[in-house]
């Protein structure tokens, strides 16, 4: 078996057989990665806290050929964000994210600016930062690094400059309110502004200036939210929660 390492992000484990837990991994040059972390059920076992989710690790692990799951045998804490997730809000935001990065992207394929996202986003976290804001921000970045967020100040149709619109039926744009047939998903001129906003600014802390006001920027969150529906073709279970 090969031995490799590589430093990841927990994003999520699962009980397996009698002692072991499956743990899902993000890894900075690996994508995702997914293993067995043998006797880490048992009491007292040698992986102690680092399976926690969001739990900034280096990670140890055996490759089979032709098997999708790899031995994981050790953990080296990085940087932990369990203070944060105290906070069942804040826990539920992080399985958000965790959930998007399984489900969006493929395993094995190298995501660095994912990962660079995803960690700066808990930084953001751990140093204050507004939840609603931060959560803001992770989806406007998660849907333009996966080239998934449309161009919002021109409409799709006529080309010209607007301030608002509707997002148009396949989700590739905006169509302004002369040339919308599909009138589902409203968009104001707060979208156009936050985006401008988390487009040029690091993820906000404690001391981050608010680009829009609470319901604007729930406004913003109904919008990127109906982009990802539409691309994962189902709402994520977390975003259910999320809402309730």
């Amino acid at each position: 078996m090969a031995r490799d390492q590589t430093e990841a992000v927990v994003l999520r484990t699962a009980a397996f057989a009698d002692q072991d837990k499956i743990v899902s991994f993000f890894s900075r040059d690996k994508g995702l990665v997914r293993g067995i972390a043998k006797g880490a059920r048992k009491f007292g076992n040698r992986f102690g806290s680092l399976l926690e989710p969001m739990t900034f690790v280096t990670v140890y692990y055996y490759e089979k050929e032709r098997r999708e799951l790899v031995t994981v045998s050790g953990c080296d804490l990085i940087e932990s964000f369990f203070d944060i997730q105290k906070d069942p809000d804040t826990a539920v935001t992080l399985a958000y994210f965790a959930e998007l990065i399984e489900e969006f992207l493929p395993s094995r394929a190298s995501e660095d600016l994912v990962f660079r996202l995803l960690r700066a986003t808990l930084r953001g976290f751990k140093a204050g930062g507004d939840r609603a804001l931060l959560t803001r921000y992770f989806e406007a970045w998660f849907l333009r690094i996966n080239g998934l967020l449309p161009d919002v100040s021109r409409c799709g149709r006529c080309r010209r400059p607007v301030g608002g619109g509707f997002l148009s039926g396949k989700k590739d744009g905006v169509h302004c309110e002369a040339c919308a047939d599909y009138r589902k998903d409203a968009v104001g001129p707060e979208l156009g502004l936050f985006l401008d906003w988390a487009l040029k600014n690091p993820p906000p802390d404690a001391e981050g200036r608010e680009p829009c006001s609470p319901g604007e920027l729930r406004a913003v969150g109904c919008c990127l939210q109906s982009l990802i529906v539409f691309h994962l073709e189902r709402e994520p279970k977390t975003l259910r929660c999320l809402r309730e």
